[in-house]
């Protein structure tokens, strides 16, 4: 049996590890210095980090409660919920970013009234790249909490509870602690995900320079000049990912387990 799941195993790795040995192949490594310190990349990087981890704190605020949820309701409401959280997950991004558009727009449902009173428009700005990135990152928040949650002891809750804890402190003190793990590793997932989004933000928050040009836009806008550039960049994005992934690894694999 081992030698039969060895060999689809070894197409998997090997389908999921060539594109990424092509980007190193092809890398500018001479050149890497001149890119990595322009100013426009040093902006674009600034801007994904500094969004990528607004997005991702908003995801933990609303994802948690949300998976906890998740977990102790039925029926109806359950399913709707579950096609709430899951369908970020196979809609394209892209479609994404033109419900976004359609419903926080200048002219949209929410957008409008807001801009109307208020003058606050909320597209092409910082703001729309964490609403676009949070959009997508949530479902792996939620997801990996759901998980922990439901492999978690209820009893220590329930105990909790007899010994006179409130439903808040029980959240608050016990379960939240549980679920710890699954809560980094769903934090590191939706960062990792927020931190590469493209198609939602390049259709909902557009492409200005210092607001809202993050990496991935910056690298589509590369490959269309310069494609060594856009190497650069990926390796960039690649190599940032892959530090923040790496140094939490103990603790977000141990969540996901």
């Amino acid at each position: 049996m081992s030698r039969l799941l060895a060999v689809p195993a070894g197409l998997a790795v090997a389908l999921l590890a060539a594109p990424l040995l092509g980007l190193l192949a092809r890398a500018p490594w001479a050149a890497l210095g001149h890119w990595w310190g322009r100013a426009e990349t040093v902006e674009a990087l600034r801007t994904s980090l500094l969004t990528a981890s607004g997005a991702t704190l908003v995801c933990v605020v609303l994802g948690v409660p949300l998976a906890a949820v998740l977990t102790r309701v039925r029926g109806w409401a359950r399913r709707l919920l579950r096609v709430a959280v899951l369908l970020p997950l196979i809609l394209p991004p892209v479609v994404g970013g033109v419900a976004l558009l359609l419903v926080f727009g200048r002219g949209g449902l929410l957008g409008a009234p807001v801009y109307r009173w208020w003058g606050v428009s909320l597209p092409f700005t910082p703001g729309a790249v964490v609403l676009a990135q949070v959009f997508v990152g949530l479902p792996f928040l939620v997801l990996a909490v759901e998980g922990a949650l439901r492999a978690a002891d209820r009893r220590v809750e329930d105990a909790a509870a007899t010994l006179g804890a409130g439903p808040w402190t029980v959240f608050r003190r016990v379960t939240v602690p549980l679920v710890a793990p699954g809560v980094l590793a769903g934090a590191a997932l939706s960062w990792a995900r927020a931190v590469g989004e493209f198609g939602a933000t390049i259709t909902f928050a557009g492409n200005v320079p210092g607001r809202s040009r993050t990496v991935p836009v910056a690298v589509y806008l590369a490959l269309e000049t310069d494609p060594a550039g856009a190497v650069a960049l990926s390796l960039l994005l690649l190599g940032v990912c892959a530090v923040v992934l790496v140094a939490l690894r103990d603790r977000w694999w141990g969540g996901l387990a």
